[in-house]
């Protein structure tokens, strides 16, 4: 299982129009082979324009897959305009769990 983190900084007066297009994708992601599971954290205090996506597949390959897909641009090319940040990622494997 690989587990994808991805950091994404978005201009305040942007977070709706990001959830919005978020929520609207996240079945489709979902959807793609080997997604498990996907979530959106959002920070809760005074950096509330910091959110992280959580994705969680069975293999890299799915992964990679996923992120060479028409989905993937589609929807990197619609938010991408809304960071005020460089996103920062980072693909994790799990070593324990309780």
């Amino acid at each position: 299982m690989l587990i994808r983190i991805v950091k994404l900084t978005i201009h305040p007066d942007k977070i709706d129009e990001f959830k919005s297009i978020y929520e609207a994708h996240m079945e489709l992601i979902k959807g793609m082979e080997g997604c498990e599971k996907l979530e959106l954290l959002q920070e809760k205090g005074r950096y509330s324009n910091v959110l992280m996506t959580y994705s969680y597949w069975q293999s890299e390959d799915n992964l990679e897959a996923y992120r060479d897909s028409e989905l993937f641009l589609k929807v990197w090319k619609t938010v991408k305009p809304l960071f005020c940040a460089k996103p920062e990622a980072w693909s994790m494997e799990r070593k324990f769990e309780l």
